[in-house]
């Protein structure tokens, strides 16, 4: 009897587990679409110390004219990676764009050119040593088996228990009314 509530109880803790899991995902996929928000993996060390290598960071896309010295921002560059730096001068280009110009932390000198851009990511926040579970997490094959185990887990959950109590009394219940 006490294996059965154990088991009852497990259950319940493991898919009520599974329901909160799947609302912070919901949550953080709405608040991400609302307002722009993008993760963001540091390969090199060029922001170390503030941002070393490995980590990772939560930016949001911002108009460019709202950007000033000292924010740290990733700007999209065409044909290479977008690149994250520390914003040393902002001065205004055409339109809506401004012609910002950047250096790492760990770097000695500015990046060569100023950055045109509309818009920008701003760094919010990073947790450095974060960007390489996150990307281990992202490999196909994880994907997949971690898919494959939830699935079982939720039928596990989900799946009638005594099935053969309850087909038992359904036949009890018939032969008695006959």
């Amino acid at each position: 009897m006490r294996s059965g509530r154990f088991q009852h109880r497990l259950r319940e803790t493991l898919l009520n587990l599974a329901a909160a899991g799947g609302a912070v995902c919901l949550i953080a996929v709405v608040l991400a679409v609302a307002f722009n928000i993008t993760l963001i993996l540091f390969k090199t060390g060029s922001m170390s110390p503030t941002i070393p290598a490995g980590s990772l960071a939560v930016v949001r896309e911002i108009p460019a004219a709202e950007v000033k010295t000292g924010d740290v921002v990733t700007v999209d560059r065409p044909g290479k990676l977008p690149i994250t730096h520390r914003i040393q001068n902002v001065e205004p280009a055409e339109g809506a764009a401004r012609a910002i110009t950047m250096k790492g932390d760990a770097n000695a000198e500015a990046d060569p050119a100023p950055y045109v851009v509309e818009r920008v990511r701003i760094v919010l926040w990073s947790v450095p040593g974060l960007a390489y579970p996150l990307a281990a997490v992202a490999n196909p094959v994880v994907l997949g088996a971690t898919t494959v185990c939830v699935a079982a887990l939720v039928s596990w959950v989900l799946w009638p228990r005594n099935a053969s109590r309850r087909g038992s009394r359904r036949k009890r219940g018939h032969h008695a009314a006959a």
